[in-house]
């Protein structure tokens, strides 16, 4: 029985090869090291046995070595033979070599067969296991589908042929239920070892995702002509990708549209409904984070460059849109051009900026016009002016002598000390006043009015 399940094991070699696209050699390995291990089990690890596989007669092969030595210096038939013995078996036999004696492999017996079955299997599952992970680890990062089996604790179970993925419940789209049998694509998003062979985790719900699919759907994309230069997203509901184009005769927005909406709107399909907002990308950071705030209207943009931090100044009426829902847009906005966004409106800007104007006056010798200089070089308190070098002081026009900045900077110090010492407030603008500059002229007023009476005629002629 031993010796027929031996046989069975090497006649098969070539057709678990084919079967499992395992390398024969690997195949081949895997048996001799099972007989191997059973020999060595039924013989003790004393003997030096090694076993080796013969291309001509298609069966693993079994050899004992012993060295040669003298008939008097014999003394353990396990590792030794006698010269005399030896020639028999080759005639060429000198002391101190070693000769191969061939073994019967059917004296191994049944368990030992079967424990060499045994590790041949486990070899071959471990062979076939690198096999797939080596293939999805090359397929990282691209879109593949397959079959939902079944849910296991919240992740979805993809059949995807040779093994299976799991798309985590952080990774899936919100909202989404598949039922067993429902094909479905993803992101290969991870492939890592296991003990239990390849462990491959999908996404649906990352950036990298939307890409993918973005260069599957616009020939422009996938060409290198429109390249996606970020992309940001809260998955089921709504997205933003800032495209550019390396061809002046390119529209990056209209490739990505494409002819009416068709291929954006495949996108959105596959992504159960999800929006997509098309931003153009510029170098210019203001104009890029312009685009990525649309459809909102921008009035006044004030740049942090050293804090990556931007102040949006938007019509009233466009606040809401400016911020959406929930603050939807703003935050991907934010996500997208990787700068923090303040959102304000005109009014509340302007009730602010007069509000600083109004405190940096309290400066001994400060007029409106000379705090308005400081206010537009980045200080809006007197604090902030005592706190400042010498040298940020001589940027705002006007002091770019260093008497006088060092002059202001007093100035503000001794105020900063005199409210502290007092202990009282510092005085602010009257909320009258504020709601007078906030609002402006009357002839601002008026031009604003005219403004949005237009854009709504626009509208409704767009729409006739």
């Amino acid at each position: 029985m031993a010796d027929n399940m031996f046989s069975e094991l090497s006649r098969v070699i070539d057709q678990v090869g084919k079967d499992k696209g395992i390398d024969k050699a690997v195949v081949v390995d895997a048996i001799t090291q099972g007989m191997l291990l059973a020999a060595r089990k039924k013989y003790g690890t004393y003997r030096e046995i090694e076993a080796s596989y013969n291309e001509e007669t298609g069966e693993i092969e079994l050899f004992e070595f012993k060295e040669v030595v003298k008939k008097e210096d014999f003394i353990d038939d396990e590792v030794e033979i006698t010269q005399e013995d030896a020639l028999k078996l080759d005639p060429q036999a000198q002391l101190g070599d070693s000769i191969g004696i061939k073994m019967e492999s059917n004296d191994l017996g049944r368990i030992a067969a079967q424990t060499a079955k045994q590790i041949i299997l486990q070899k071959v599952r471990d062979a076939e296991r690198e096999i797939i992970f080596n293939e999805f680890e090359q397929r990282k990062g691209e879109i593949a589908s397959g079959i939902a089996r079944r849910v296991e604790k919240g992740a979805i179970v993809v059949d995807l042929g040779r093994t299976e993925a799991f798309i985590p419940p952080r990774e899936q789209i919100p909202g989404e239920q598949y039922k067993p049998g429902d094909r479905l694509q993803g992101f290969l998003l991870e492939v890592r070892q296991s003990t239990r062979g390849p462990q491959i985790i999908m996404s649906r719900a990352s950036e990298q995702y939307l890409i993918k699919l973005f260069e599957l759907e616009v020939p422009e994309i996938y060409d290198g002509i429109v390249e996606i230069m970020a992309a940001a997203r809260e998955p089921g509901q709504r997205a933003k990708i800032a495209v550019r184009s390396n061809d002046a005769a390119v529209d990056p927005v209209g490739a990505c549209v494409g002819m009416k909406g068709s291929r954006v709107q495949n996108i959105v399909q596959e992504l159960k409904g999800e929006k997509i907002d098309i931003v153009p990308w510029d170098e210019d950071v203001t104009r890029y984070v312009v685009n990525a705030l649309a459809p909102a209207e921008i009035s006044k943009v004030f740049v942090d460059e050293t804090n990556r931090e931007m102040e949006i100044v938007v019509p009233d009426t466009q606040l809401s849109l400016a911020i959406g829902r929930k603050g939807q847009n703003v935050r991907l906005a934010a996500k997208l051009t990787g700068w923090k966004l303040d959102i304000t409106s005109v009014s509340a800007s302007s009730s602010r900026t007069a509000e600083s104007i109004y405190n940096l006056t309290l400066i001994p010798g400060m007029n409106e016009t000379m705090a308005q200089n400081v206010y537009q070089s980045g200080f809006a308190t007197f604090k902030m002016v005592a706190e400042a070098s010498v040298e940020e002081v001589m940027s705002i026009p006007g002091y770019d002598d260093p008497t006088k900045a060092e002059k202001l900077i007093n100035d503000s110090k001794t105020l900063v000390e005199k409210y502290k010492s007092e202990g009282t407030p510092i005085p602010t603008l009257p909320t009258a006043a504020k709601e007078v500059k906030a609002t402006g002229s009357s002839k601002e007023q008026a031009e604003q009015r005219l403004k949005e009476e237009l854009s709504k005629l626009d509208g409704q002629t767009s729409e006739e």
